[in-house]
């Protein structure tokens, strides 16, 4: 495979698993091209025409050459400039790294990475949270999030890898959207009872069990295992933490419980006070399994060797 094709691939499965809809997702494409067809020259210097086709503005081929045949990836959660010199190194002891690929975002992709989170309101909007109110405050925490980025040296690990020349590619949202997808379905389909019982599902699944054994598996942030666990909401995609004040809308629209990869103090407070449950199952964890999920669609019909690195190991459902 090309880089482009496993980019290209990505993409595709990311929008094919979004929780808001795939119809939904290719609306708001159709909406910003609209918007790009009506902006002036100069306007258009500065506008990211790749997000005319990827609505994931933290998922991106960060360097190298999109034609460039793939064999060897080595994959991590987070690859900075340490993961780029190790695959310089395995590189020049044979091994052969054709690629890196990270999930957290690097260079443009982590610059950029406020604008996924707007599709946290459609999703809310799903789950029964008014579409104003979901908007409204989204559109407040993406800016504060925004903010945060602006002064954060995002280039380095990219530099490195072009320094060395070797391609490197991030893929977050897609890979987020493919855990929610597969919880969101488990947890529909088995009906946990207790806090209890959802979390035995989750330590059914080899990235969280692992995690387990590793002092890093799922807990209960708030609630008991012997509490009903209601209805569940996986909370897992969209760049990052929403605003901490949806939680009383999340309780009005009918959620009991919330499954997310990670909670912040403020965040957890908000939730006690809005008396949900919360249930953390990890943040590598549950990266893990959405890279392997995603990884296990784009490497189909391939015969592509992974390598990995950096917290991320690969475990295939497919063969």
């Amino acid at each position: 495979m090309t880089l482009k094709e496993i980019y290209l691939k990505a993409i595709k499965t990311g929008i094919d698993n979004d929780p808001r809809g795939r119809e939904t997702v290719l609306k708001g494409l159709e909406v910003l091209e609209k918007e790009y067809s009506d902006m002036k020259p100069a306007e258009k210097d500065f506008f990211d025409t790749e997000s005319l086709k990827n609505p994931y503005s933290d998922s991106r081929i960060l360097n190298g050459d999109s034609d460039a045949d793939i064999k060897n990836i080595l994959v991590g959660i987070d690859i900075e400039v340490g993961e780029v010199v190790l695959a310089d190194s395995l590189k020049n002891k044979g091994k052969g790294i054709d690629l890196i690929m990270a999930h957290h975002p690097e260079g443009t992709a982590y610059a950029n990475l406020y604008s996924v989170m707007h599709m946290q309101s459609d999703i809310l909007n799903k789950f029964g949270v008014p579409i104003n109110i979901a908007e409204d405050l989204m559109e407040g925490r993406a800016k504060e999030v925004e903010r945060r980025l602006m002064p954060v040296n995002h280039s380095r690990a990219v530099d490195a890898a072009k320094l060395m020349e070797i391609p490197f590619i991030c893929l977050h949202t897609p890979a987020d959207n493919m855990v929610v997808t597969f919880l969101q379905k488990l947890f529909d389909e088995k009906k946990p009872d207790t806090l209890g019982e959802l979390v035995d599902l989750l330590k059914d699944i080899p990235e969280y069990r692992n995690a387990a054994k590793n002092g890093a598996g799922p807990n209960i942030l708030l609630g008991s295992k012997t509490r009903k666990a209601g209805r569940i909401f996986v909370d897992m995609t969209g760049g990052t933490e929403g605003s901490k004040d949806i939680f009383a809308s999340l309780t009005s629209s009918g959620v009991n419980t919330i499954v997310a990869m990670h909670l912040s103090e403020e965040h957890r407070k908000e939730a006690e006070k809005n008396h949900l449950n919360v249930v953390i199952a990890g943040h590598i964890a549950s990266d893990n399994l959405g890279v392997n999920l995603l990884l296990d669609e784009i490497l189909k019909g391939s015969s592509i060797n992974i390598m990995d690195c950096s917290g991320f190991r690969r475990n295939s459902r497919t063969n």
